[in-house]
């Protein structure tokens, strides 16, 4: 007798016809194409193949029965390498997440010192004392500090005044100081490139590698339209497959080393992926991964372009109707995010609940000088999903305008889902 699904197909249902009204805005999801979608309903679901495809006695899999999800991952690998520019790259990560804690895992002990952007700094929580750099170089005893505090040998990198970039001289001197295991660039409210060559000069003759969290702006990355932080001086890249690259979620491990160099950071780093923090890895979702990297080799250049100016539009018509943007003297963003402080409104969090109410979806988030992550007085916003779905810089003043008027506690939830209506096609695939 076949069990009940049908109170199950029904919430699915619900959401996907929400989701089609509703402005999503949250700088960490996007939406995948059709093909990459159906590419996810497979077999593989099913499978094991721990290890490598294809590959010496010491690394072959685990498992047999895998020469077609072989076939997948060596391309999908392959294909990731052309388009990143990389020559080493892992595709088995399943998230970007997960893609650190294999780097943590690979290269760091207890007691490591390590450099990281501080949360209300913008950087991920993967980062911080609590997240898995941290906890890693935790050894027993150390209390859950950092910057030195006679605890956890984790510092931040120092901020120029205007918090959204570093300071450099003092970022380099910082290095040459604590002479640490690792340094981290990259962030979770991520608008402007870091100095990355800056950092790898200084690091690279006191051997220290640069880990480069591309999570959120590796689909920019792909495009050409952010920065090149491999081919800036960056040791690893890690990032996530599902925001500003359009993939499943998923995440990789990509670096541009010789060989002296791979066999120093690279290896570490693949045995901090297997069997460090992964044993199968979803193989269901490379299919998937493959096909969105064809459309990111195809469309992202224009893509990354359009999301670009997408948040720029967005937070100078937001910034113009009154509702204050963060970074206003740097053009507001070179991202796809911007950070919007909405303070008068109440804070982040009955905003962010206001604007739901409205179908439109942000996330509160930290910014630079809040010290509790719960009650923020900003919010993250993110255009690459609505970018995917046709919405130019035109579209960005009507959105501001929308969201502006929900702010001033109008009623806006019809005027959005009529709004939402006329972008229901999905591009760039």
């Amino acid at each position: 007798m076949p069990v009940p699904i049908d109170d199950v197909l029904n919430l699915i249902g619900q959401q996907n016809a929400w989701r089609s009204e509703c402005v999503n805005l949250i700088a960490s999801e996007n939406t995948q194409s059709p093909a990459v979608r159906n590419a996810q309903n497979n077999d593989f679901m099913a499978r094991y193949a721990e290890g490598h495809p294809n590959t010496s006695e010491e690394t072959r899999r685990y498992y047999q029965g895998t020469k077609y999800i072989d076939a997948i991952e060596t391309m999908a690998a392959t294909e990731l390498k052309e388009l990143l520019g990389a020559k080493q790259i892992d595709v088995r990560p399943i998230s970007g997440n997960n893609a650190n804690t294999a780097v943590a895992l690979g290269m760091l002990r207890g007691g490591d010192s390590v450099i990281v952007n501080s949360t209300d700094g913008g950087g991920h929580i993967s980062h911080a004392p609590i997240g898995v750099f941290g906890r890693r170089i935790q050894v027993r005893g150390m209390a859950l500090k950092a910057d030195g505090e006679k605890g956890l040998p984790l510092h931040y990198w120092p901020l120029a005044p205007d918090k959204y970039h570093m300071d450099t001289p003092a970022a380099i001197a910082l290095v040459e100081q604590v002479k640490p295991k690792l340094v981290v660039l990259g962030k979770s409210l991520f608008l402007f490139p870091e100095p990355v060559s800056e950092i790898a000069a200084v690091c690279s003759p006191l051997g220290v590698p640069v880990l480069y969290d591309g999570a959120h702006v590796l689909g920019l990355i792909a495009g050409g339209e952010f920065q090149q932080p491999l081919q800036e001086g960056a040791t690893l890249l890690t990032g996530s497959v599902h925001k500003t690259f359009p993939g499943p979620q998923r995440g990789i491990v990509a670096a541009n080393l010789n060989p002296e160099d791979e066999k120093k950071y690279w290896q570490p780093v693949d045995r901090g992926v297997f069997p460090g923090s992964s044993s199968n890895h979803h193989l269901h979702t490379l299919p998937a991964l493959l096909i969105a990297t064809r459309e990111m080799r195809e469309h992202g250049k224009t893509y990354a372009k359009a999301i670009i100016a997408n948040a720029q539009a967005l937070g100078a018509a937001l910034d113009s109707l009154g509702v204050p943007v963060e970074a206003k003297e740097f053009g507001y963003t070179k991202s796809h995010q911007i950070a919007v402080n909405v303070t008068a409104f109440g804070g982040g969090l009955e905003v962010a609940k206001k604007l739901e109410a409205a179908n439109i979806i942000v996330n509160y988030n930290m910014l630079p000088g809040d010290t509790d992550p719960r009650s923020p007085s900003g919010l993250r916003i993110g255009v690459q999903e609505m970018t995917r779905f046709g919405m130019d810089t035109a579209a960005m003043g009507e959105l501001a305008q929308l969201m502006a008027d929900t702010l001033r506690n109008k009623d806006t939830a019809a005027a959005v889902i009529a709004f939402r209506k006329r972008y229901q096609t999905l591009r760039y695939v």
